[in-house]
């Protein structure tokens, strides 16, 4: 048989892996064109932060400030999609950045970092950690040479003494990762510190089911089963489900020193099966040895992981979500 279509790995809805290590991405490939939208008045534009790996971002901007001297907050965002799948510069992040960006008054760097499994864990992290330097370096100069520079945006209008670092699902686990490890290797470029952490549904993993939303009924234990084995995959199985990149509630109490943020906020959604595992991190943290400020937790009800990423919400609750986060931003 042609290992080019001989099946290795099938994690649909994801990708399917062939033997040949040709990998199919099955969802997450669409992409639409930085610009103005006229919805929320936000404007974006994409910039390459490393052409040796191809690590790249797409910065939001309200459109009102161009022009002005305004400085804004900094937002370093990072996407969900299992570390395998979605880009920056998809349709739903795209809308759901400008939407942010909007309410928030910020200057959004929305990273798009490299994926697994072409790509294995930690490059996701490593990538995440250059874009953030990279953000506070270059909110940190003067100024711009010219507003037609791709990165004049951000050193025009942040704020590096603003800074905060956000992202969704696996984004989250992200955004978390990065915070340890600016606190691990006492700050960032410049001496900045991580203002603030948003969590948007995070997510982490164990060994230990937790109650009451993973249960531990036979069908929950098949459902860690599979994230065990996705993990391997996209770690290439160099971490295990219990390692502090997966499973931060794990860390003994003293070690949440090392997350470096003032602030920190996690939401949860009353039908996600992890739920209750971003409800024990909040309360890991105020238990813990960490330096913070204050540790928020924010719960929408009746609602699914993740739903804010969908068109179709027609509650409002996306919009309340929104308000909150722009609330512990400011």
């Amino acid at each position: 048989m042609d290992p080019d279509n001989e099946v290795d790995y099938d994690m649909s809805p994801y990708l399917i892996r062939y033997k040949s290590g040709r990998v199919h991405h099955l969802m997450g490939t669409g992409r639409v064109d930085a610009g103005t939208d006229a919805a929320t008045g936000v404007t974006s534009r994409d910039v390459v932060i490393d052409v040796g790996t191809g690590l790249a971002a797409r910065l939001h901007i309200p459109s009102d400030v161009l022009g002005t001297s305004t400085k804004l907050p900094v937002l370093v965002y990072f996407h969900g999609g299992a570390f395998a799948v979605n880009s920056a510069f998809s349709t739903q992040y795209f809308r759901f950045l400008n939407a942010l960006v909007s309410a928030a008054r910020a200057v959004a760097v929305s990273v798009d970092f490299r994926l697994a499994p072409e790509h294995p864990l930690p490059a996701a992290y490593d990538d995440a950690w250059a874009a953030l330097g990279w953000a506070v370096a270059t909110a940190s100069c003067a100024r711009a040479s010219s507003e037609q520079e791709p990165w004049a945006w951000l050193a025009e209008h942040g704020d590096p003494a603003r800074l905060f670092v956000a992202g969704d699902s696996t984004g989250g686990n992200i955004a978390h990762n990065v915070a340890m490890r600016a606190g691990r290797r006492s700050g960032l470029p410049g001496g900045e510190r991580i203002e603030g952490m948003v969590l948007l549904h995070p997510y982490f993993c164990g060994k230990e089911l937790v109650a009451p939303s993973e249960g531990a009924e036979p069908r929950r234990r098949r459902s860690l089963e599979t994230e065990e084995r996705w993990w391997a995959f996209v770690c290439a199985e160099r971490y295990g489900i219990d390692h502090p990149f997966i499973n931060p509630v794990a860390m003994p109490a003293t070690e949440w020193v090392s997350l470096g943020c003032r602030r920190a906020m996690v939401t949860v959604a009353e039908l996600d099966r992890m739920r209750d595992r971003g409800r024990r991190y909040v309360e890991a943290l105020r238990a813990s040895t960490w330096a913070g400020d204050e540790a928020v937790l924010y719960e929408d009800q009746g609602e699914r992981h993740v739903f804010f990423l969908s068109s179709s919400d027609d509650s409002g609750k996306t919009k309340q979500m929104i308000a909150a986060i722009a609330s512990f931003m400011a």
